[in-house]
């Protein structure tokens, strides 16, 4: 496993001084408040989407960091990009950045796939509703961006433009997202 919490750590008999004491022995690195990894761990070049997964489990990676995740576009974000539900408590993350966002409904639950990263379950927005989300949020990312997310995606054929479509209505964006579509497809 690439992270381990201490929470996950418990619940499987193990108690947090047995942590401790690993780390003093070099075989585990603290990597932030009740997290852990292996040293001999080499960390992906994802790894800051795991910490932020498990320092907010109930947040979906989304806009900037899905893109990077996805590889479209050549947006690198500094900061962790994670969507939360609207009425969710704003966690208080020291590490990694976190820039959130709120979403609801639609918005929030469809599109969201769980992947693999470390060895870790790390929630992210697929292809197509990354794209969507940069429409929806282009105040926040910019529309140069959303326009580029569209056209790489489409480009590098990693969705359909009807998918995009169909997620651009549910979240209501259809108008603003169909001129874009229709020029570049």
């Amino acid at each position: 496993m690439g992270v381990l919490r201490v929470r996950d750590a418990m619940s499987k008999g193990i108690h947090p001084e047995v942590l401790r004491r690993l780390v003093a022995a070099g075989k585990l690195a603290k990597t932030g408040r009740g997290m852990y990894a292996p040293i001999s761990a080499d960390p992906s070049e994802h790894a800051s989407l795991v910490h932020a997964a498990a320092r907010v489990p109930s947040g979906v990676v989304c806009l900037l960091s899905a893109l990077a995740y996805h590889g479209i576009g050549t947006q690198m974000p500094h900061e962790v990009w994670m969507m939360i539900g609207t009425r969710a408590h704003k966690p208080r993350v020291d590490h990694p950045p976190i820039r959130f966002v709120r979403g609801s409904g639609a918005t929030f639950e469809e599109g969201v796939r769980e992947v693999k990263i470390d060895g870790f379950g790390v929630r992210v927005f697929d292809q197509a509703k990354t794209v969507v989300d940069c429409f929806t949020y282009r105040r926040h990312v910019g529309l140069d961006v959303a326009i580029e997310a569209l056209r790489e995606s489409l480009r590098q054929r990693r969705c359909k433009p009807a998918e995009i479509d169909r997620y651009a209505a549910l979240c209501g964006v259809a108008t603003v997202v169909r001129p874009y579509l229709e020029a570049i497809a």
